[in-house]
């Protein structure tokens, strides 16, 4: 029985298994849906593809360098546990080192990618590790940066990944300071990289919220208009040291005293060269992702009582 690309898309939809996948499902059952069901099932593909229901939230946000490329990635899984195995670890690295070599617009574009050292692609890859690990997992993001220097920075085993790019002047190794640099962020979780990249309508809006404050201040009422706009302005520079990565407060007083682009100019010249902080890319592990809060003694009798039927 002949079957059409509606077929192979309806059947991925039921299974949520990868289009090819479906087309041999379909190509083996003479395009018999049941029976191509069936054989997912059989394949063991259709049970990873009920795996992708759960939430996963887990995992890990990683960064490294591959050939001078910039990659930070994060993929999740549903337990930490999972995350911390070798298999999954090793699917990870390998995905950042399809990113940098293979440059893949988008998540999707990264699952058609080759996974490497292999033939097969990062889905079929992905459907191996699920059954055999037993989780749902799901390639979530990735930036790369191909220019300039990056220095990759992981922390706490995977909860923040952060990879920073500096234009670096004469023959130095800037490793050192891309990693205090990357720490920073990981520690302070800076807004913005800069203050010239704060919107002005936050800045009229924290400049507001001070005169108000002078205002509604017995102290402070009765100051002329241009001395609370001046004290206002000052405000406005603690303002940025909290919320800019450049202004705020290098949190290695050992290693210098002041902010962190005085760091990042006083580490260079010691160095003998240059260095100019020019983007950088901070993932945490799970941001964002709403956790399904779950009663594990109801989720056990559910099993139990499932397994009776």
């Amino acid at each position: 029985m002949a079957f059409t690309a509606l077929d192979v898309k309806k059947l991925r939809e039921m299974t949520n298994v990868g289009m090819m996948d479906c087309k041999a499902a379909l190509t083996a059952t003479d395009g018999d849906m049941d029976k191509a069901v069936d054989w997912l099932r059989e394949k063991g593909l259709a049970k990873a593809a009920k795996k992708a229901d759960r939430i996963a939230a887990e995992g890990v946000a990683y960064a490294t360098v591959v050939n001078g490329v910039g990659v930070v990635i994060e993929v999740n899984s549903e337990t930490d546990f999972a995350a911390k195995t070798e298999s999954f670890l090793d699917l990870v690295k390998n995905l950042a080192v399809a990113v940098a070599e293979q440059n893949p617009a988008d998540v999707e574009a990264l699952k058609a990618c080759t996974y490497p050292g292999s033939n097969l692609t990062v889905t079929e890859i992905m459907q191996e590790k699920v059954m055999s690990i037993g989780e749902n997992m799901q390639i979530r993001r990735f930036s790369r940066f191909a220019e300039n220097t990056s220095v990759a920075y992981v922390h706490a085993g995977g909860t923040h990944g952060v990879l920073v790019n500096l234009a670096v002047e004469g023959d130095i190794d800037a490793t050192e300071i891309g990693k205090n640099v990357a720490m920073q962020i990981a520690a302070m979780g800076a807004k913005y990289w800069d203050k010239s990249l704060v919107p002005q309508a936050e800045v009229d809006k924290e400049m507001s919220v001070q005169l108000a404050l002078m205002d509604n201040d017995p102290k402070m009422a009765g100051k002329p208009a241009q001395v609370k706009e001046k004290i206002a302005a000052g405000k406005i520079a603690a303002f940025f040291k909290d919320i800019c990565l450049l202004q705020q407060e290098f949190v290695r007083a050992d290693l210098f005293k002041g902010d962190v682009a005085g760091y990042i100019a006083d580490a260079a010249k010691k160095l003998g060269g240059k260095v100019t902080f020019v983007d950088a890319i901070h993932y945490i592990k799970g941001e964002g992702i709403e956790k399904k809060e779950e009663n594990f003694a109801d989720e056990v009798a559910a099993q139990i009582a499932g397994a009776k039927k």
